[in-house]
């Protein structure tokens, strides 16, 4: 940039007040142009005050300019003046190039404080953690003071370094330094304490007289890192100073994780009151919070109140909604964001293969994927795993295979997810022919590998590849993980081998409560009711009293164990006694109970004395339909059949069931009508099927196919089987609620 006149002619005094009065303006080109100027005209600077301000006004233009200063220092001697050497220690830091800064830093006959201090706060902000510490140690030695930020600094580093002895000997030399009662230092020794020895953090924190924000959200946020949530909500209550956002989301953030929502809300009311409801990370975690404690409609609700929102704000609602079940509302989400052009990231399409896992939605899945490679998300583990996973899901097995198959560095969750969907899929023998090159290939086999191995293995029901696949738990070292045997368990239950099923139980060393519920519903899905309700009674000498999912299987087991008498009886004692709320579930389960058994008057009188918060789902309202048609009890029926197609209109069992009802009472017309009905609406009829084992061998029963060699063999079989399920159990009149 020129200057308005030449400048010749002016002296010295005249050149350094020009460029004084550029520097107080910040105009660097101009300072730069006049220092120019100045040597043009022959005048050399005197004033060698001004030199270091002319190497700031340098670094600000460029790293070029600030070169060419520091060259220009050399040449006329002014880099011997520590002043200037400070500052050109303090340009090449700036831009990045410790190696220059170090060496005019060694090329100072005489350091001062402000030398030491540039030298060390340059590596350590660029990452140079031991470098900056060695530094430190030296200058120490020589007898420097270091000032507050650097000494900041250093706390993070032995923080970052996970250096806690070092730690302990710096903080020693801060108190002895007398620098202990600046709070944003103590702040730091608290956070380095606090990452690796509560203890020694609790102590500080007590022991210092000025506490701010900060502190507090240390001591907070640290009790939240280590998994001690009463302990940060204590912390909280007790806080001398009014929290900030940051400690608000901190928060919000336990309260998630415990499940409690009152203590939720009673949040959310005061970070409104106290305006931090604008800050959208607020919001977010707020959001969050309210999906961990199973209430995604408050989530919702705080998501369209939000003023400004981000992809994050987006990702966070839809994931709560998708985890808590309101996959319709997650869909609709997923448009809206798509119609407003809301940037994705890699978690948004991670929500989006959720619904097409639940939707079973192939062309989505397709789609999705390609904007997965046009984002270049598919080197990412989680993203194609996930993938694979919703191909599977979306019964589109050869597509996942294919994908599963081009990914040449394969970890434990791709393995594992393969295994998932071979098994979803009915696939035992692929299932197994990848597990088998797992072992050959690598040693990535854990505990969701063998559970995916389990769940595939589960399908078959063929005896053989159950021992097999027992076996395999038990060469791998898994037998001993809890879950792994409760996954055992249940694949005998379902096999029907329930005996199996038991000696697997007892095997349990570290039995759980679902470890018992699997067993319990074991007994009642073989027919065993009695030996389920027994169990109950073993368990409570092992001092565990039933969750609801015990209590669900224990009804379940009464239900198909016709048991009627003692599934209610049972219901009754899990409210009064265990304490146990009933839930959708339970009610349900206890409607179909009466409904097998022909007391549809007293189911139906259960359905209306239900909870207003609780509504009937399909499955309720299906158990209701085919009691219906079993008992010819049209009028129920007809009603049922309706809140099951308004209700899940998308699903095969309620037009078949709605069509045999109106076929057993000879109403054509309306069978055909609904038969149209499901075709509109693209819904197809997957037969159902029944297995029997016979002399180790398993015969599955499809509903409608006469054509089976075996049928004939096996008659005497099913006949006894049916036979079996037979029971003199009797049942109370009324209902005593």
């Amino acid at each position: 940039m020129r200057l308005p006149n030449s400048g010749f002619g002016l002296r010295l005094p005249d050149w350094n007040l020009r460029i004084k009065e550029c520097l107080s303006n910040s105009n660097w080109q101009q300072v730069i142009s006049c220092y120019v100027s100045m040597r043009k005209s022959g005048i050399l600077l005197t004033d060698v005050t001004l030199v270091p301000a002319l190497v700031k006004a340098s670094s600000k233009l460029s790293v070029k300019h600030g070169e060419l200063m520091h060259a220009c220092s050399v040449k006329h001697g002014y880099d011997s003046f520590i002043s200037v050497g400070n500052s050109l220690i303090d340009f090449y830091m700036k831009w990045g190039q410790p190696s220059s800064a170090f060496s005019v830093f060694r090329s100072l006959r005489n350091r001062d404080c402000v030398s030491w201090n540039t030298i060390i706060h340059g590596y350590l902000d660029h990452g140079f953690l031991e470098d900056g510490l060695l530094f430190f140690e030296q200058g120490l030695s020589s007898g420097f003071r270091p000032n507050v930020s650097t000494l900041v600094l250093v706390t993070q580093a032995f923080r970052v370094l996970r250096d806690f002895e070092g730690g302990r000997k710096f903080h020693c030399y801060v108190l002895k330094s007398g620098f202990l009662d600046v709070v944003s230092l103590q702040n730091s020794v608290l956070g380095l304490y606090s990452d690796g020895d509560m203890e020694a953090a609790h102590q500080l924190f007590d022991e210092m007289c000025e506490r701010d924000v900060i502190s507090w959200s240390v001591m907070i946020g640290n009790y939240v890192e280590n998994n001690e949530p009463l302990h940060a909500l204590l912390m909280f209550k007790d806080m001398e100073v009014d929290p900030d956002g940051l400690t608000m989301a901190t928060v919000l953030k336990v309260c998630g994780n415990l499940g409690d929502v009152d203590i939720g809300r009673s949040l959310h009311a005061s970070l409104i009151s106290r305006g931090h409801y604008r800050e959208v990370f607020v919001s977010n975690s707020t959001i969050d919070m309210y999906s961990r404690c199973n209430d995604p409609s408050s989530a919702l609700q705080v998501f369209y109140e939000m003023s400004v929102k981000n992809t994050v704000s987006w990702n966070s609602v839809m994931s709560g909604l998708i985890n808590n079940g309101m996959h319709s509302e997650a869909l609709t989400l997923a448009n809206s964001m798509a119609r407003a052009k809301i940037e994705t990231d890699q978690v948004t399409l991670l929500n989006f293969l959720q619904l097409c896992k639940h939707f079973s939605d192939p062309l989505q899945c397709k789609l999705i994927h390609g904007r997965i490679m046009r984002s270049r998300y598919e080197s990412n583990p989680l993203v194609l795993s996930s993938l694979i996973d919703a191909y599977a899901k979306s019964n589109l097995i050869e597509r996942a295979w294919r994908l599963f198959t081009s990914v040449h560095e394969k970890d434990t969750v791709t393995w594992a997810t393969m295994i998932g969907g071979f098994a979803y899929c009915g696939m035992t023998h692929e299932a197994i022919s990848v597990f088998r090159t797992i072992t050959k290939s690598s040693n990535q086999i854990n505990q969701v590998v063998i559970l995916n191995l389990v769940e595939a293995c589960t399908v078959s029901s063929e005896p053989r590849i159950l021992k097999w696949v027992h076996g395999t738990v038990i060469r791998n070292g898994f037998i001993s993980d809890t879950s792994v045997g409760t996954a055992i368990v249940d694949m005998y239950s379902k096999c029907g081998a329930v005996e199996e099923a038991r000696k697997a139980f007892d095997q349990i060393s570290d039995k759980n409560i679902m470890s018992w519920s699997t067993m319990v519903s074991g007994y009642g899905m073989n027919g065993r009711a009695r030996d389920a309700l027994a169990l109950i009674s073993e368990m409570n000498l092992h001092g565990l009293k039933p969750n609801p999912v015990t209590a669900l299987s224990v009804l379940a087991a009464c239900s198909h164990g016709g048991m009627v008498s003692s599934g209610l009886s049972f219901f009754k004692e899990m409210v009064e006694d265990l304490g146990i709320e009933p839930g959708l579930e339970h009610y349900a389960c206890v409607v179909d109970m009466l409904g097998r058994s022909g007391r549809l008057d007293d189911a139906m009188e259960l359905i209306e004395i239900m909870p207003k918060d609780l509504t009937g789902g399909a499955t309720m309202w299906g158990s209701i339909l085919s009691s219906s048609i079993r008992y010819k009890k049209a009028e129920i029926g007809e009603g049922a059949a309706s809140r099951i197609l308004e209700l899940d209109p998308f699903g095969s069992s309620g037009y078949l069931l709605a069509s045999n009802l109106h076929a057993s009472t000879g109403s054509w017309m309306n069978v055909a009508e609904v038969r149209r009905l499901a075709k509109e609406r693209g819904v197809h009829v997957i037969s159902g099927y029944s297995s029997v084992r016979l002399d180790d061998k398993v015969f599955k029963f499809v509903a409608g196919d006469k054509s089976m060699p075996q049928a004939s063999e096996s008659c005497s079989a099913v006949e006894m089987l049916h036979r079996c399920m037979q029971t003199d159990d009797t049942y109370e009149e009324g209902i005593d609620w």
